[in-house]
């Protein structure tokens, strides 16, 4: 009789442990779920990698760069990207159409060297980066298609760490805050760099040189500084990546 007792206390300890642990994991599977949610929300606000995202609104601490970020602000910078674009980026490699200019510098010609400032005003120079392979993009902001390429940039960017440099030239000679908003709109966490032109919508002399005329073009600079590969038009990120790797080798 003793031993039928212990046999059914035994039995409900393990049903209770059973219920109990099914609860805990059932709790546990919910609370990942609303931190995921909240977590996508907050990205969201904050700007992220892909989709429509607002501006982010938190006020840098430099007077300075705060002064830029309300500049911004006013410039009420929002996406136009549509069905048309962002469609080759999940391409394979050979997707790429061929580049549609056919000025486009040579590979193997030397890399024109330029000393330009991001919107805050901080110069870069090309030559600062020899000994490392830079990916170089010519960009406006309104063009849909460097919109859409600007989120896979970002990604590609993280993807690759540090290997690689990331730098984009304004194309169309647009003032500092248009190139903040987009930046912060975007998410982008490399340098964006003005090309002033004679005038408002005109190429600047480090655009001319580079022979860009279709937005976005891109350009990989070797170690040595030569052109490695380049094209124009949105491009697979297979492509982008293969390009960046293959050089990166060498």
């Amino acid at each position: 009789m003793k031993e039928k007792v212990g046999i059914k206390r035994v039995r409900t300890r393990r049903v209770f442990f059973f219920i109990t642990g099914g609860l805990l994991a059932l709790s546990i599977a919910a609370g990942v779920y609303v931190s995921l949610q909240a977590g996508g929300q907050g990205g969201a606000r904050r700007g992220g990698l892909f989709g429509n995202m607002p501006a982010d609104e938190s006020t840098p601490s430099d007077p300075a760069e705060a002064e830029l970020a309300a500049a911004a602000l006013a410039v009420g910078f929002h996406s136009t990207m549509d069905s048309s674009v962002g469609r080759i980026e999940k391409l394979a490699a050979n997707a790429a159409p061929p580049p549609g200019n056919p000025l486009l510098l040579p590979v193997g010609s030397a890399a024109p060297d330029f000393s330009l400032h991001t919107p805050i005003g901080e110069r870069v120079d090309l030559s600062d980066y020899k000994g490392k392979v830079v990916f170089l993009e010519f960009f406006a902001t309104r063009s849909p298609h460097c919109q859409a390429e600007a989120q896979h940039i970002v990604a590609i960017r993280q993807a690759t760490s540090t290997r690689f440099a990331f730098l984009s030239i304004n194309a169309d000679s647009e003032d500092a805050a248009s190139l903040y908003a987009f930046d912060r709109y975007f998410a982008v966490t490399y340098p964006t760099l003005m090309d002033p032109g004679q005038v408002a919508g005109s190429a600047g002399p480090v655009t001319q040189a580079y022979k860009a005329q279709k937005y976005p073009t891109f350009y990989v600079i070797d170690k040595e500084g030569k052109v490695a590969w380049r094209a124009d038009g949105e491009q697979p990120d297979a492509l982008l990546l293969k390009a960046l790797q293959e050089i990166g080798k060498k």
